[in-house]
């Protein structure tokens, strides 16, 4: 992710100047400075020396030691998703930026997604929430289970959907090819009644990024790959009339597509944090907001680890 954050700020001169990038393999940060004309550094503490704000894109288990180390300078940090390797990690580095006054804005780059906010325009109530999140393995992204690497963009949209957490988690998983869940289903129960059903996987061969919300008068399907929304509902009043044999009930069905401002979603994201950083105000995705998804993930991964012993204990 690194190298397309340091794309898109290249390209936002002069409003920003990309002082440089940091990578410990020394050819890759070479390269990768190259091709954007900055300077490269194989070791990130001179970086921050420099900058007034940073993406950080390392692997999880460092976004807290990278994180803290720029916060504490007093530098606005964008960090890449998931927030953290764990809520104590996430609290510590919230309360590093409350004492040194920055900003602090994590990666939920789907918030950006022009299907979303389209979502969003509809205002809907769903009743019942059920997403598809799938795709291939990537060694990549191995050092965290598929919650924390998949599911937590879906959580956090969900989360924001409702604007309230879930009052109760059941879920289930198992590793396939790493030491952490690759696989998971989570069912979160809100206090207004609604059901979510989330689904994450990344042993699965074909990509799928799928969002479907059930709702008293309409059902909505979202395809965040495609960036397209689609709207189903009854002809205004129609609910209450009798059903025809034949396909005269296609006539009482109205499919919309609400109009959509396609951009680049990561693009977008970093115009929010840069947009933070030099007028001031709360970034779209906050580190507390982030947070909340992250204690959601940990509640789904204890439950299916609980599940997941008792399985293996009953074999």
């Amino acid at each position: 992710m690194g190298q397309h954050h340091a794309r898109i700020y290249a390209a936002m001169k002069p409003d920003v100047e990309l002082v440089g990038i940091a990578d410990t393999d020394q050819s890759r940060a070479d390269e990768v400075a190259h091709r954007f004309g900055t300077e490269a550094f194989t070791d990130f503490h001179p970086l921050i020396e420099k900058v007034q704000a940073v993406s950080i894109a390392v692997p999880t288990r460092h976004h807290h030691f990278v994180g803290r180390a720029c916060l504490q300078r007093g530098i606005h940090a964008l960090i890449e998703k998931p927030f953290a390797a764990s809520l104590v990690q996430a609290d510590d580095l919230l309360a590093t930026a409350k004492t040194h006054g920055v900003i602090l804005q994590v990666g939920h780059v789907e918030r950006f997604n022009a299907a979303i906010r389209a979502l969003h325009g509809l205002n809907p109530r769903p009743l019942f929430i059920e997403v598809h999140r799938l795709g291939p393995f990537s060694p990549r992204t191995a050092d965290v289970g598929v919650v924390l690497d998949l599911m937590i963009h879906d959580l956090d949209i969900v989360l924001n959907l409702k604007g309230m957490l879930p009052s109760r988690v059941e879920a289930v998983g198992t590793p396939v090819f790493s030491r952490y869940e690759d696989i998971a289903t989570a069912r979160l129960e809100f206090p207004d009644g609604c059901v979510a059903n989330l689904t994450a996987s990344r042993i699965t061969q074909e990509k799928q990024r799928k969002i479907r919300l059930f709702c008293n008068d309409r059902y909505i399907t979202v395809d965040y790959l495609r960036q397209d929304v689609c709207v189903f509902r009854l002809k205004d009043g129609h609910g209450d009339a009798p059903w025809m044999d034949g396909d005269d009930w296609l006539d009482r069905v109205v499919v919309e597509r609400p109009p959509l401002v396609r951009e680049e979603p990561l693009k977008l994201e970093l115009d929010s944090f840069v947009r933070a950083v030099t007028m001031g105000g709360e970034p779209e995705v906050t580190g507390a907001k982030a947070r909340e998804a992250m204690a959601v993930a940990d509640m789904i991964v204890e439950d299916l680890g609980l599940r997941l012993a008792r399985f293996r204990a009953s074999a």
